[in-house]
């Protein structure tokens, strides 16, 4: 009898704090809610609590992160934050119980309270995010708006949620930049691979190598269209490039939108723009210009001059100066032997080193690369081609070419990230009616086939699934001059990508998916996003 009196004391109690009896909803569906990405679990309940100017934010505990703060105070403007919980309308913050999954979060929806909870600061500011959008993008001071009563558990499937963005290409300043990881945050996407550097374009400030940038950013023009043979230019001199503070800023920027930058720095192929600037570390040794053809391009860094790794050590060093992430990108992909074939250097390394052939010449290259990098506490990530010859020990691959060479990766116990042209190349068109498309590279890649990826392919063994990290949309700019049309290409598809890797097997289906995006496009609306319309 006493057990049982204890029991609804409990209870009471209980109830007191939460103020309201939950019960089955009968308000909305969860569809209609028009989360993107959708939530893991979601339980709607009778009754709302209504969101007005008097709602306050209050920050419990010890959540010593100010980037909680700041984003409360940039996306609910003139909402008090306090830390002392006074009467109702309170929306309550605290850190929960430590678990290593970092961006799992909770959110219960009360009549008179929302409680938000999470074990580290990255899920609190994934459940602000959804928070966001249980509310109209813009709301106004003077109105109440009811959000459904609801619990809401969450955490993503997969740790690494990138998009790609090429800038050597085609140039895009410091507010598109901003812009572009904005959107990964509100979408819950945590990696921006920024591809820095090309033969087309050196993009980053080196303060020991001027002239990556006073030569190795300037382009006399661009090829027009695909007129390759014969060439024509639009004969436009193009150029461009971040200095450190820029880059210092943008770091800073997507840090307090918890956004990982991985950047990438190109190796040993794709440099003619660096070798332009500095012809001493090609095989020819002799003046080359910045690249205004797309392609693959023969001229290479030495891999026979030692001069040519403390170059690109010294480049790396600055590199990891700005950029704090885990994983440096060493680029690896697309390295024609032919120079390296000819060179008395290369084949000399190639003795001297007991190497079979340009391969595994490669193969070393990229693994003295590695120790340099492992040797200053990062790792390096490459495309697929890192393979060739022998993976080095503790890489990381990108999976580009297909599924295949993840798998093989992953087979080998090293992490990938899958990121197969199709479907996750988004230079690709979106629609198979070319005419009514902006100008492309090729290939098709439609918002459903996005949606329905799956990253996990099936011809791995399930033992090493482990080793998926995760995937990631790449936007190459090739034939994508302008940010209206960097916003067209991405967008929905981005939206669609974000789904797949955060809810992953939990995804409710691409007719679900579409319902809750025709509500989402009033947000790309609201964010100034040039996004494909949906009803072409």
């Amino acid at each position: 009898m006493q057990k049982l009196i204890l029991l609804l004391i409990a209870t009471q109690l209980l109830f007191a704090c939460q103020n309201e009896v939950k019960q089955v909803s009968k308000i909305a569906s969860v569809t209609d809610l028009g989360l993107i990405p959708q939530p893991k679990q979601i339980t709607l309940q009778e009754g709302s609590f209504s969101f007005n100017n008097d709602t306050k934010f209050v920050l419990l505990g010890d959540i010593n992160d100010s980037r909680i703060e700041k984003f409360i105070k940039q996306n609910f403007k003139g909402h008090k934050i306090t830390d002392k919980e006074q009467g109702d309308n309170n929306i309550l913050i605290s850190l929960s119980a430590p678990d290593k999954h970092k961006e799992k979060y909770e959110i219960d929806v009360f009549t008179k309270n929302i409680a938000i909870s999470a074990p580290a600061t990255q899920g609190l500011f994934y459940a602000l995010q959804t928070l966001k959008q249980l509310l109209p993008e813009e709301f106004s001071p003077d109105k109440s708006y009811q959000i459904p009563v609801m619990t809401i558990n969450d955490e993503p499937q997969f740790a690494w949620r990138g998009a790609h963005l090429d800038v050597s290409r085609h140039f895009f300043g410091v507010n598109y930049i901003k812009k572009y990881i904005d959107l990964l945050a509100k979408h819950k996407m945590n990696t921006f691979h920024w591809h820095l550097v090309d033969d087309q374009g050196w993009r980053i400030e080196i303060k020991k190598y001027p002239k990556l940038t006073e030569i190795g950013s300037k382009r006399k023009g661009t090829v027009v269209k695909k007129h390759f043979k014969p060439f024509i230019s639009d004969n436009k001199p193009y150029d461009g490039y971040y200095t450190q503070e820029q880059i210092k800023e943008i770091v800073a920027y997507a840090h307090d939108r918890f956004v990982t930058i991985v950047p990438e720095i190109e190796m040993p192929g794709h440099s003619l723009a660096a070798l332009a600037a500095y012809p001493q570390y090609s095989c020819l040794q002799k003046p080359l210009e910045v690249g205004q053809k797309w392609g693959v391009v023969k001229d290479v860094y030495c891999a026979g001059n030692d001069s040519t790794f403390v170059f690109l050590e010294n480049i790396l060093d600055e590199v990891m100066t700005l950029f704090p992430s885990k994983y440096i990108h060493i680029g690896g992909d697309e390295v024609p032997k032919t120079r390296w074939k000819k060179c008395k250097k290369c084949q000399a390394r190639i003795a001297s080193e007991g190497l079979k052939d340009e391969h595994e010449l490669q193969s070393y290259f990229i693994t003295r690369i590695e120790k340099y990098i492992n040797s200053q506490g990062r790792q390096i990530i490459g495309w697929d081609e890192i393979l060739e010859g022998g993976l080095a020990p503790n890489a990381t691959v990108m999976s580009w070419r297909g599924e295949k060479g993840g798998i093989e990766a992953a087979k080998q116990n090293h992490y990938v990230v899958m990121s197969p042209g199709k479907p996750l190349y988004f230079d690709h068109y979106q629609s198979k009616d070319r005419a009514n498309e902006p100008f492309a590279i090729g290939g098709y890649n439609s918002l459903q086939m996005v949606y329905e990826y799956n990253p996990v392919p099936k011809g791995i063994p399930a033992d090493k699934a482990k080793y998926i990290l995760g995937a990631q949309a790449n936007l190459w700019t090739e034939y994508i001059p302008t940010p209206e049309q960097a916003d067209y290409m991405a967008y929905p598809r981005l939206t669609a990508l974000s789904e797949v890797v955060w809810t992953g097997n939990n995804k409710p289906g691409y007719n679900d998916f579409m319902k809750r995006l025709r509500l989402h496009e009033k947000r790309l609306q609201a964010w100034g996003v040039h996004y494909r319309s949906l009803d072409k």
